[in-house]
């Protein structure tokens, strides 16, 4: 089976003897005859490309680029965030400090006023206040003497990003899908662009909201994690259905808008027409469909005109027959016309797509959710994510077009998301979903994939030499995840959660009053401390540094049921972070071993049955464990000065390519 396809690998064979050589030799011609007026950096992003599988595989020849580097002393494991996440990670990338600075400490962090309600921690979304009702519709009027307030997406990090120092000294930044810059930083000076990556919505306002059409689905409609389903009945050959939008809000009840559209399907030839607004797609089985506008009308009352809301999907004819099934991508914003402000400046989508065509927007593109579910088999979503890569290295040929000097970052996630469903490098432990064979096969996506990136890095060393100092970089690596520790289970049955026979967080078993501590994210515990907490009853000073005391012991001395510790580290916050954003902090960072991670449960707050349980999910390998246990990689065209580089030593490093001091905020220093 070939995960990718073999353009990338192709041109690895090609160039990797000349690219090796650009390593270990002196300057080459430039590309261009006219000297630029600033220096080069290029920075690329492999997320989640691991240490040790790196070394493995450029010890057995596999990636001759990556390793020629590493013989020229370019090469460095590279310290992660703590914890290993990559909007904590990006975010500490950015401020060249750590999360202390920038108050991202997790995917999952807790509003206190409201006892422990989660939300995004990168982003969050505030609701306007006041508006008109009329006929029906509720109107908001941001103006005089109305002053109402609208819906507001809030990015949540703070501090002053490094680009920040180069937008101001007059050097240009491009930034390809960065994550943690949602809503993206705005630009002072005009020397800064950036399309936002992780953390970008699609048009429902979800992380990835896929949905499916089926003659076998068992309900007639039905949500899911990470998607809708929806029953076909086909009459002659036909069948009536309809895509769900956005909210219509704007009525005083919002609604779903839904846009109705037809299936015919032909079962002789295999194949199935799809008619919806003013497109006609006809496909095979098993074809995808190229990408689609579709338009949202908002109502308002009249004599207001209608406002329209514009998306992009793509349609997938998975089976015809026996039973019909069509699946849809998330409905991402448009890039041409976007619903909300996705890169920097506002324009900078649009002008992309006018050369490229339609494009993913959402933070996440490769749908994980659809193979988790039972949507996608392993063969397709390997399939579906070749067409994201395919689609971001076409847009790396863009942004390699358009950039002439200064600071060029470009992001792949291929390399994180494709690993946390085909990962597994442990043959001799059972896979939860697949057979030893399979997760063999599957594997080598991943391997194929850094063979990939070798590819990559070979053709921007070819292009660019010694002209720009070349940067690869990974915010974290990877490991199996078969075994999910229950942290609030654990937190109840030791007394600390009360009731004895609470199930959950938020679903009102919990007494409040006699609950000392309580998790939520994928590696934050919190105390229940007096004053902070809305409920809290934990008095800050010498009982609360007592109870951190016992809960660390307690915590390190959790053991699997074959004897194997859970938690290498149980960290104190006010001994990992430092800075300004503290107050969003978790107190205790929890620090798992390989193979080991927090329940899925006990992200969001609820309680499984047993402390220690199987992870049965075809997301089968994760980070967000302890940092000493995922390293990054760091390899560049330079040699690499500094013995234990770290993510936050890179923001200073780029600033003194550009002859920058390093801001006092920073606490990272220049690798060279």
């Amino acid at each position: 089976m070939k995960c990718l396809n073999t353009t990338g690998l192709k041109l690895a064979a090609t160039v990797w003897i000349g690219a090796a050589a650009l390593v270990s030799s002196g300057p080459v011609f430039a590309k261009n005859e006219v000297k630029a007026r600033h220096p080069k950096v290029i920075v690329i992003a492999f997320d989640g490309m691991d240490a040790q599988l790196t070394e493995k595989m450029m010890d057995a020849g596999e990636l001759p680029v990556l390793d020629a580097m590493r013989k020229k002393n370019g090469y460095r494991r590279l310290a992660t965030s703590n914890p290993p996440q990559t909007p904590v990670a990006f975010a500490s990338f950015i401020n060249g400090a750590d999360p202390g600075s920038h108050g991202i400490f997790d995917f999952v962090l807790r509003d206190p006023s409201k006892q422990c309600v989660p939300y995004y921690g990168a982003a969050e979304t505030v609701e306007g206040v006041g508006y008109v009702e009329f006929r029906g519709h509720h109107l908001p009027l941001n103006f005089w003497p109305f002053n109402h307030s609208l819906d507001q997406t809030l990015l949540k990090r703070e501090g002053t990003p490094f680009w920040h120092y180069l937008d101001q000294a007059g050097i240009h930044s491009d930034f390809y899908d960065l994550p943690s810059d949602y809503p993206p930083s705005k630009s002072e000076f005009g020397n800064h662009r950036c399309m936002a990556g992780m953390g970008v919505p699609d048009l429902l306002g979800t992380y990835g909201t896929y949905q499916h059409y089926g003659e076998d689905d068992p309900v007639r409609t039905r949500e899911e994690s990470g998607g809708m389903r929806t029953m076909l009945f086909f009459e002659e050959g036909a069948a009536k259905a309809e895509l769900t939008g956005p909210q219509d809000s704007f009525l005083a009840q919002p609604v779903p808008i839904k846009i109705p559209f037809t299936v015919y399907r032909d079962v002789d030839s295999m194949s199935a027409v799809i008619e919806i607004q003013d497109h006609t797609v006809i496909l095979n089985e098993g074809q995808w469909g190229s990408w689609l506008q579709v338009d949202f009308p908002l109502s308002l009352p009249g004599p207001l005109p209608d406002k329209h809301i514009s998306g992009i999907c793509r349609f997938y004819l998975q089976e015809v027959a026996p039973n019909f099934r069509l699946y849809v991508t998330p409905i991402n914003m448009d890039p041409s016309n976007p619903a909300a402000t996705i890169t920097e400046p506002p324009e900078f989508s649009t002008e992309v797509a006018s050369e490229l065509g339609l494009y993913y927007t959402a933070g996440f593109q490769e749908d994980h959710k659809a193979l988790s579910n039972g949507i996608f088999t392993d063969e397709e979503y390997a399939a579906q994510a070749q067409m994201v890569l395919d689609e971001r290295l076409h847009m790396l040929d863009y942004a390699k077009e358009h950039y002439k000097d200064g600071l060029l970052f470009f992001y792949f996630a291929s390399t994180d998301l494709q690993a946390h469903m085909f990962w597994w490098d442990d043959p001799a432990r059972p896979h939860p979903t697949r057979s030893k064979e399979q997760s063999e096969k599957y594997f080598n996506c991943v391997k194929d994939l850094y063979r990939e990136a070798d590819a990559i890095v070979a053709g921007l060393l070819s292009e660019y030499g010694d002209e720009a100092t070349l940067i690869v970089m990974s915010d974290h690596g990877f490991a199996n995840f078969s075994r999910q520790f229950n942290v609030n289970t654990w937190l109840r049955d030791n007394g600390y959660i009360q009731p004895a026979d609470c199930t959950g967080l938020m679903d009102g078993t919990v007494d409040w009053s006699k609950t000392r501590a309580y998790a939520i994210g994928m590696n934050g515990l919190y105390i229940n401390l007096k004053g902070r907490e809305r409920d809290g009853i934990v008095e800050p000073g010498e009982e609360a540094d007592q109870l951190m005391t016992e809960l660390i012991e307690k915590l390190k001395q959790v053991r699997d049921e074959d004897g194997r510790p859970v938690l290498r580290n149980v960290y104190l916050s006010s001994e990992v972070y430092h800075g300004p954003a503290m107050a969003r902090a978790p107190d205790f960072v929890l620090g798992y071993y390989r193979d080991y991670r927090t329940s899925w449960a006990s992200t969001l707050g609820d309680m499984n049955e047993g402390i220690l349980t199987d992870n049965k999910e075809a997301w089968a390998a994760d980070h967000c464990i302890d940092p000493l246990e995922v390293p990054g990689v760091l390899f560049s065209n330079r040699p690499i000065d500094k013995e234990d580089p770290a993510l936050i030593d890179l923001a200073p490093t780029i600033l003194a390519e550009f002859g920058l001091e390093k801001p006092v905020q920073m606490t990272g220093n220049n690798i060279f």
